[in-house]
């Protein structure tokens, strides 16, 4: 009886398949220099890949992701600072290019309208809540003595 490798083909293309961002970054992309590769790693960590955008530039295997570690491997290589390569980045880019923007300028209103947001909602239902609560109960109307007379012979023909 022959036996099909069709389980460990499947397993192995399971293991490819979550071992795929460790294959993002090409052995031709990194730094020869150990610690000029780990600054740039470290970089690549906050950097936003602009086609997936909520993956990191490690992590992603798009032809943009490759150019954006390859520009930081040269400025690095060029002899820019942690800051400056940031700095070149969002000047090019914009602030969209980092996983983190900062909390300045036009972008203290993103960081605030979530927490607004909800101070506004509970305010409306405390509102609305306190307002059920005062309003007057319906009252129950009695009957009128017409439909009391009516009821009673209605009784009296059954009963």
């Amino acid at each position: 009886m022959r036996r099909s490798g069709h389980l460990p083909r499947a397993l192995a293309l399971i293991g490819l398949l979550i071992a795929g961002p460790v294959f993002a970054v090409q052995p031709d992309e990194m730094l020869s220099d150990p610690a000029k590769e780990a600054r740039a790693r470290e970089l690549s960590k906050g950097l936003r890949c602009l086609v997936c955008q909520n993956e990191n530039i490690d992590d992603s295997n798009a032809a943009l992701a490759r150019d954006l570690r390859l520009l930081v491997r040269e400025r690095i290589e060029a002899g820019d600072s942690d800051e400056e390569v940031l700095a070149y980045l969002v000047d090019r880019y914009g602030e969209f290019v980092l996983l983190k923007p900062g909390s300045g300028g036009w972008n203290w209103l993103l960081w605030a309208a979530g927490p607004l947001l909800f101070v506004f909602a509970a305010g409306t239902a405390a509102v609305y809540i306190r307002g059920r609560s005062r309003a007057a109960a319906p009252g129950e109307a009695g009957l009128s003595a017409e439909e009391e007379r009516r009821l009673r012979d209605i009784l009296d023909r059954q009963g």
